[in-house]
């Protein structure tokens, strides 16, 4: 049976000040951090399986964000996944600093990356590293319809690198019929020889007997570092799977970081164009250079604009010009479809003519 795409929900999320309710040391460099959601609040934090939660703090008086998704299956307490990234002030916090107790910013869950329920279906998950974060919330739920099943192959460096070992455990013991998981490692020799390697081209390849028939495939889910889900996606296409049954995800894009945030005065120079923002019901007109990203320069008038991770990745930015024409650098987190309708990542767009309309209640 094929599922359809399930309606896309909102990407960006009312903050709120929320209570740490639990820790959990993963491994050495990552935890999962579960939050405690007052009565009052629960709807606003009821979450979809593969979503996201946006955590916001004040760094030496900046406003910092960072993106992390939900672990936990849908209708649970909201719970992240977070791996600590070398030299990042956000995850090392998360990972070595913060206990049961603090308080944290948290936005609402937000994102696209999640199944349609309404059908049952066979569901491929392929992750790397941190990319098992919504991959275990996706298995979790969809595996809750005893017509569902789940192939997930999931690599990493070592056995001790693992993330959440004993959660995929225990949902193999549950669910022994209709969950086949597969890990892979990088750096530890396994007794096949088919489960050891990095999940390069070469490799995947070769677990194509383990993913079994690709045209009995419903959907599959891509999460990780860029050059396993681009790889992954372009096996995929040349099998002859239909992108509407391909989705991914990424955490980070090695090689091409965001673009630093540049502070101008107010005074704009050279080609210029005329940007009416729609937010929230209220529409706010700017002067923005044309070599400047439609969320950096408009957020000096509309600092209330949603963003999380400023590289093109997480989909935060999202809106959709509906007037005007701008140009879209990069793109990790739209699909086609969404493209083809005037969705951009404004965070990746630079204005094009002379006046545009860009609304993010779209």
């Amino acid at each position: 049976m094929t599922s359809t795409a399930s309606p896309k929900p909102r990407l960006r999320g009312e903050f709120h000040t929320l209570t740490v309710a639990d820790v959990t040391r993963l491994c050495d460099d990552a935890v999962a951090i579960t939050f405690d959601v007052p009565e009052d609040l629960a709807a606003s934090y009821a979450f979809r399986a593969g979503q996201s939660l946006t955590l916001r703090r004040t760094i030496d008086g900046r406003d910092e964000r960072r993106s992390y998704s939900i672990c936990a299956p849908e209708g649970e307490a909201p719970r992240i996944g977070v791996r600590e990234v070398p030299d990042g002030v956000f995850s090392t916090w998360l990972v070595r600093q913060v206990r049961p107790g603090d308080e944290i910013e948290v936005g609402t869950p937000t994102g696209t990356f999640s199944p349609d329920l309404a059908a049952s279906g066979h569901h491929v998950l392929i992750a790397a590293g941190s990319g098992i974060t919504p991959m275990l919330s996706i298995a979790a739920t969809v595996l809750r319809d005893p017509a569902s099943t789940v192939t997930l192959l999931y690599g990493n460096r070592r056995t001790d690198t693992v993330m959440f070992a004993d959660e995929l455990a225990d949902l193999k013991d549950r669910y022994l019929d209709r969950l086949e998981l597969v890990h892979v490692l990088s750096r530890e020799p396994r007794e096949a020889e088919l489960f050891t390697g990095r999940l390069d081209p070469a490799k995947l390849d070769a677990l194509r007997p383990v993913l079994g028939d690709f045209s009995r495939v419903d959907h599959w889910w891509l999460c990780g570092p860029f050059e396993l889900v681009a790889t992954a996606k372009e096996r995929l296409r040349e099998a002859g799977v239909p992108a509407d049954r391909i989705h991914q995800e990424l955490f980070f894009v090695d090689d091409v970081p965001p673009a630093p945030v540049r502070h101008r005065d107010a005074a704009v120079e050279g080609l210029t164009s005329e940007v009416t923002v729609v937010l929230d019901g209220r529409s706010t007109t700017v002067t923005l250079s044309r070599e400047t990203s439609l969320l950096e320069g408009a957020q000096r008038v509309r600092p209330d604009l949603p963003f999380a991770c400023k590289g093109g990745v997480c989909g935060t930015c999202r809106a959709r010009v509906t007037d005007g024409k701008v140009d879209m650098r990069r793109n990790f987190a739209l699909e086609a479809a969404e493209v083809e309708r005037g969705f951009v990542l404004t965070c990746q767009s630079l204005p094009v003519s002379e006046s545009l309309v860009v609304d993010y209640d779209a």
